[in-house]
């Protein structure tokens, strides 16, 4: 078995650029755990039906790679709504129902599970406060990045210094919508039209699902980017519950995507 060592997650430039070396991040790839089979790599997916002492080991060795206890990797129970928790030093693993978090406790590892849906990191470097959302089409459209935002706000963070950054995602040459599910993105506003292209199959259409999740960022108000990683096209990496689905392979696993402030 590989150590969390082997562990290589995707690193943002403007992260890179900006957060400084307080602040630890990751976008982390199949590549270092444990799992086998259509869960091969770094599964993390409690709610996957891969051997529960897997899963486990996966999830520590992300925790590990920040240098924290894996009771400090907090993480929820996912769910496609807009809410945002508040995490602090009391942090006692629980999971609750919800889609983003945010903390400015140092030595605490935010964690969202991915597999197609958009994980998007933020972190106000001078506030010394973080926060990570999964943003699906419902999240994404229902507003989860507006309220991690205005969770950090509340524990000090500014809009104008927060920097967010959306990892890898399902792209749009991959996301194939049925009539129905464009006429309720057109129908909250019209201009989001132009997130649609049409497809080979009349009335469908491709999604751009980063795109209206950078959006949205930029019309809260912090800086956004896109890695531009498409999750289905690259297998030897990412897990994807639509390219799992098209195969009508039984389960698929999830990826995490992290962020920290370093203990001093």
């Amino acid at each position: 078995m590989q150590d969390d060592a082997s562990l290589s997650p995707v690193q943002s430039p403007l992260f890179g650029a900006k957060a400084g070396p307080a602040i630890a991040h990751g976008y982390f790839t199949r590549q270092g755990g444990v799992s086998e089979g259509i869960y091969r790599g770094l599964n993390v997916g409690l709610g996957s039906n891969d051997e529960r002492e897997r899963v486990g080991e996966n999830r520590a060795r992300v925790a590990r790679w920040f240098g924290a206890e894996p009771r400090r990797l907090a993480t929820v129970h996912q769910v496609h709504s807009l809410d945002a928790i508040i995490v602090d030093a009391g942090y006692d693993g629980a999971r609750p129902d919800a889609d983003a978090l945010v903390t400015a406790t140092p030595g605490i590892v935010l964690g969202v599970l991915s597999a197609d849906c958009g994980p998007v990191l933020f972190a106000d470097p001078e506030a010394g406060v973080i926060g990570a959302a999964h943003a699906g089409w419902k999240g994404a459209l229902g507003g989860v990045l507006e309220s991690t935002i205005e969770a950090m706000i509340s524990l000090g963070a500014r809009r104008e210094r927060i920097i967010a950054c959306l990892g890898p995602s399902i792209s749009r040459s991959h996301y194939e919508v049925g009539p129905e599910f464009v006429a309720r993105f057109v129908a909250t506003e019209a201009s989001y039209a132009s997130f649609f292209t049409p497809s080979g199959r009349d009335g469908h259409a491709m999604f751009d699902l980063p795109g209206l999740t950078v959006r949205r960022l930029a019309e809260a108000g912090v800086t956004a980017e896109n890695l531009g990683i498409c999750t289905y096209a690259d297998e030897d990496r990412f897990f994807s519950y639509r390219r799992t689905t098209h195969r009508q392979e039984p389960d698929y696993g999830r990826q995490i995507s992290a962020i920290s402030i370093r203990e001093v």
